[in-house]
């Protein structure tokens, strides 16, 4: 901790009895706790579950031959534009030596179809050019027919005027009115368009062009990225570990069951205490966001209450993890997103990510694999969507044909936040309408282009930031990626 930190601190313990109750341990809930307790803030952080890290998190199982593994709930890349996770990371691993770089992932399709991103220009437009240039599913007869006027929007964009231009419009309309030649479409914007768990019929074209500027026509780093090299738990241990030294008290296994607001603030009832607050911060998902609004009527406003009402979940998604008795080819990518291989949308080689993986895999001389599928029907049973995918991994990597399941797991969840048509208008923000309430999460409104676990953090540092201004302490910087497209203000964009 430097100097300046440590007088902030005292300033901050002495200045006022504020005590902040963080409700839930995901990403974004550990982003607000870690930026509140280095101010000095007293602060009590609530979590459902006997693990941190929410959607982020890891927790242990052991497969029936007695080998214990941790198990998570999906595959995480670390974009390199993600300055706030990286800044939250840092605060207990300063070199990053847990994340190792992936040169490349491919995208693979239907008849050995295959892009590639590696190498590419880190800056817009060039970085575009590039791709086109190399694409092979793209001919130089097709330029006559797309849109340039369309395709020029993903570089025009705007924090307000997107919104304003394109909320309403389905990413599905906004795709159609490319023009791009089919197999292109599917190979360098179906793969993109699925990984932020919405159908593109019901997600917001708005929502995709700021995605797409966020990682790829915005974003200076690149799109490549990192992984994790051990278990997420690793790194939720240390950050629990980090917070307790600092003062916080985490209490795990203890949902929230009611907030209810007091003269000098709220009260948070668990199922074994009552525990006052100055202010709270809600960094739950939506669908434990929406519960517990619901149980705390009076304590929220009509236009806060009607905002969460508004939330809602896309469709589910699906993890599945294989246990194979023999090892893949070795020059299977460690990820690869996928398309046109039926719901299948990516595979992991895991004993290429992480070290507990890799340890399995030379002891057995076999492979874990894991296969996600997004925005899944909601009508398809687990037999259905198991030989779908078994089927796609099979189109994809040939060799698992002849291999054998020895064990496996498979989730389904439904609790990503869906990004409609219409939504931005009525989402709600990091500061609410109730004083000294607010919202942290992946589902959170911001001025700028955000996603996924950058989102969840940087809307827990902005919720810390709120607080500690007030305690007349400085707040934690936050760094995104250029806020305007190369083409926003543009006329006719």
């Amino acid at each position: 901790m430097t100097a300046d930190t440590t007088n902030e601190t005292s300033r901050a313990r002495r200045g006022t009895p504020t005590r902040v109750v963080v409700i839930g341990g995901g990403l974004a809930g550990v982003a607000a706790a870690t930026a509140l307790c280095e101010k000095g803030v007293d602060v009590v952080l609530l979590e459902a579950e006997a693990f941190l890290g929410g959607r982020a998190g890891a927790w242990p199982d052991r497969l029936a031959d007695g080998t214990e593994f941790h198990m998570e709930r999906g595959f995480h890349a670390f974009f390199r534009q993600y300055y706030g996770l990286r800044s939250l990371l840092k605060r207990v691993d300063p070199e990053l030596s847990l994340l190792t770089p992936m040169d490349d992932y491919p995208l693979l399709g239907p008849d050995g179809r295959k892009e590639s991103f590696t190498n590419l220009p880190r800056r817009a437009p060039f970085n575009v050019l590039e791709l086109v240039r190399r694409t092979p599913t793209i001919k130089a007869r097709d330029f006559t027919q797309i849109s340039a006027l369309h395709a020029a929007a993903m570089m025009a964009f705007d924090p307000v005027r997107t919104y304003e231009r394109w909320d309403r419009v389905t990413a599905k309309e906004y795709l159609d009115l490319l023009r791009f030649p089919a197999e292109a479409r599917q190979m360098l914007f179906d793969v993109f368009a699925h990984s932020f768990f919405n159908p593109e019929e019901e997600y917001s074209a708005a929502e995709l062009l700021a995605m797409f500027h966020f990682y790829f026509l915005g974003n200076p780093e690149g799109l490549v990225f990192d992984v994790m090299k051990q278990p997420f738990s690793v790194v939720f241990d240390r950050l629990e570990a980090y917070l307790r030294e600092r003062g916080v008290d985490v209490r795990k296994e203890t949902p929230a069951t009611r907030i209810v607001s007091t003269s000098t603030g709220f009260v948070v009832e668990t199922a074994h205490d009552r525990i006052e607050a100055s202010h709270v911060v809600l960094a739950l998902s939506v669908p434990a966001l929406k519960a517990l609004a619901s149980e705390s009527a009076d304590a929220l406003d009509p236009i806060l209450r009607a905002r969460i009402d508004a939330l809602g979940v896309t469709l589910p998604f699906v993890v599945w993890r294989l246990f194979l008795d023999r090892k893949v080819n070795a020059d299977r990518a460690p990820f690869a997103g996928t398309t046109g291989l039926g719901i299948l949308d990516n595979i992991s080689v895991y004993e290429k990510l992480e070290d507990e993986s890799r340890a399995w895999s030379d002891k057995t001389g076999g492979s874990i694999v894991e296969l996600h599928a997004y925005a899944v029907d909601p009508t398809w049973d687990e037999a259905r969507i198991r030989e779908d995918l078994l089927r796609g991994l099979h189109a994809a990597y040939p060799e698992t044909m002849d291999a054998r399941i020895v064990e496996d797991r498979f989730l389904v969840r439904r609790d990503c936040p869906a990004f409609r048509p219409g939504d931005q208008s009525v989402r709600p923000t990091v500061e609410t309408t109730k004083r000294n309430l607010y919202l942290a999460g992946d589902f959170v409104k911001l001025p700028f282009a955000s996603a996924l676990m950058e989102r969840a953090v940087t809307t827990g540092f902005m919720a810390a930031n709120r607080i500690v201004l007030g305690l007349g302490a400085q707040p934690v910087d936050i760094r995104t990626v250029p806020a305007r497209g190369l083409l926003a203000g543009a006329p006719g964009l």
